[in-house]
């Protein structure tokens, strides 16, 4: 998906903290059925390399998220780290793909 264009609007300041916030939704999410097993693997592989906070990351950490915990991701953009511009672009993203 085009989480990509979300990435672009963090700032690199918050993208560390966003990743923690996105990774403890991701781990303790009652949903993991949902979660493809690429992406998984994906999110295994930056994890393991400790590049969690990069791009490529952040928007596999965003599309797991919204898979699994969409409400919880929303309030982790919007309201804890105040990322209205990329919770915006997230919405953006789900809209088309609900299309």
């Amino acid at each position: 998906m085009a989480y990509h264009k979300a990435v672009e609007t963090i700032p690199l300041e918050k993208r560390e903290e966003l990743s923690d916030k996105l990774m403890d939704a991701i781990l303790v999410s009652k949903n993991e059925d949902k979660m493809p097993i690429l992406l998984a693997n994906t999110i295994l592989y930056h994890w393991q390399r400790g590049l969690l906070a990069g791009g490529a990351s952040l928007a596999a950490l965003l599309e797991a998220a919204v898979l699994l915990e969409p409400d919880r991701t929303m309030e982790i953009l919007e309201v804890e780290l105040q990322l209205t511009n990329t919770a915006k672009t997230v919405n953006e993203v789900l809209m088309k793909a609900e299309k």
